[in-house]
């Protein structure tokens, strides 16, 4: 919340009014202020002065003393009364003692002058009045505006810690999960690098979450070309992990497509495969996808980066993680502004085949994404979909199970046990998400094991 910043003593015309009951005074008092930038209203009584204020706003108020009826006293005092933020100045002759300590006592006036004045005074204690106003108006306006501030603060802190809340109560039902992973991540490392691809996407906004889609492709590509193991194994890392030197991003940087990044940030961008591999480095059993993380944005005519190369120097498996990373991140906007549906993400790619992607591996590529949608999971007459209150122990997961956030809590093949499930009823109350699991009972021969 901000609010306008106020106008300056030069920038406003103040509005003044002189009160006395002698004509002559108050055509005087005009003269003396008619080259200033004020706008001046004269009233011959306090009764008139009254009316007048009660129709048009005025800054500072000169009163004469002695005047029939109310006297000076009395409307200052009512002025005061009524509209304190108005200046108010006593005009007196040297005999008006007792009636001036009154005009100080009640109506708080600001300064008096004494008949007869000089016209230099007069000038100075009205321009002193009217810049004491402005000050006070002014530490008023600051004074609103540091008020207004402290609330917007105080709903912003409350909205941090009730996400803070609610993000702990997240993690600490994914942590609970976690524990019961442990078995499922000693079957191989794969599976250790999706669930740390999944905290990555914590720090990434929900429209740059790549790292699933990207995966997706990798391992349809893998199973329709027959690759062996070990080769699609390091494949499936490096797609989990190719963005991991992203983190050192800012967070509006993470949000920007490429194309609409500056110069300092597209040689930011050129630098996060070579990031992503340093990070992986104390990880021996990552060295191989760190290498395919590296090289993912050389292109095949060698205009690429972080090294330049070209052709056949680029390892295949960093040629593969390039395209893959190339179509998702055109479905999803992030190197043009718009997303391009995978259709014409693929033509694309095609285009390019001999400039950016290896022309050979380019058609394999292209078949294998060809009709593949978000989620190909199989579907036989033994796999359920069932919520979380049909689950029975004993099921096996068929697919798997990531929170809304991205974070990966069930992997494939994991048996659930009665436990387990509790903890997954309440990570969906919890965290108001409704979750599909994809299941299978298990087999005679499994319950008889």
């Amino acid at each position: 919340m901000r609010l306008s910043e106020p106008p300056t003593p030069l920038e406003t015309q103040a509005t003044l009014l002189l009160v006395d009951d002698e004509p002559n005074v108050t055509a005087a008092l005009r003269r003396i202020l008619r080259n200033r930038p004020y706008r001046v209203l004269t009233a011959q009584s306090g009764e008139q002065a009254l009316s007048l204020m009660e129709a048009d706003p005025v800054d500072l108020i000169v009163s004469d003393a002695r005047m029939p009826g109310m006297d000076g006293a009395t409307l200052l005092r009512e002025v005061y009364a009524r509209w304190p933020a108005c200046i108010r100045i006593f005009l007196t002759g040297h005999n008006d003692i007792d009636t001036t300590i009154k005009a100080i006592n009640e109506g708080k006036i600001y300064r008096y002058l004494g008949k007869p004045w000089h016209d230099a005074e007069v000038l100075q204690v009205i321009e002193q009045s009217l810049a004491y106003q402005y000050a006070e108006r002014e530490r008023l306006r600051l004074q609103e505006l540091t008020h207004a501030q402290n609330l917007e603060l105080q709903d912003l802190n409350e909205s941090l810690e009730r996400r803070v809340r609610e993000r702990t109560a997240e993690l600490a039902a994914t942590a609970q999960l976690l524990e019961h992973a442990n078995q499922e991540l000693e079957r191989g490392y794969v599976t250790a690098t999706e669930v740390f691809s999944s905290l990555i996407n914590q720090r990434l906004p929900q429209s740059r979450q790549t790292n699933q889609k990207v995966i997706h492709l990798i391992q349809a590509f893998c199973q329709a070309q027959k690759l062996p193991e070990e080769e699609a194994r390091n494949l499936t890392m490096a797609a989990a992990l190719y963005n991991i030197g992203k983190l050192t991003w800012r967070d509006e940087m993470l949000a920007l497509p490429a194309d609409h990044l500056s110069k300092e940030q597209r040689d930011r961008f050129r630098d996060y495969p070579r990031i992503g591999q340093s990070l992986l480095m104390a990880l021996d059993p990552a060295q191989d996808a760190a290498v395919l993380i590296r090289h993912h944005q050389e292109r095949w005519d060698g205009t690429g980066y972080p090294d330049g190369l070209s052709g056949d120097a680029i390892p295949m498996g960093a040629r593969l993680l390039k395209l893959a990373v190339d179509t998702i991140e055109m479905e999803m906007g992030m190197i043009q502004a718009r997303p391009i549906p995978r259709p014409d993400a693929l033509k694309l790619i095609a285009q390019s085949a001999g400039r950016s992607y290896d022309p050979v591996l380019c058609p394999a590529f292209i078949d294998a994404a060809t009709g593949l949608s978000e989620d190909r999971t199989p579907l036989d007459a033994s796999i359920l979909v069932l919520g979380s209150h049909a689950l029975e122990p004993g099921m096996i997961m068929m697919k798997k199970l990531y929170s809304g956030s991205g974070t990966l809590l069930l992997s494939e093949g994991k048996i659930l046990n009665q436990r387990l499930i509790e903890r997954l009823q309440e990570l969906e109350h919890n965290g108001d998400e409704a979750f599909q699991f994809h299941v299978r009972r298990p087999a005679p021969e499994e319950l008889d094991d």
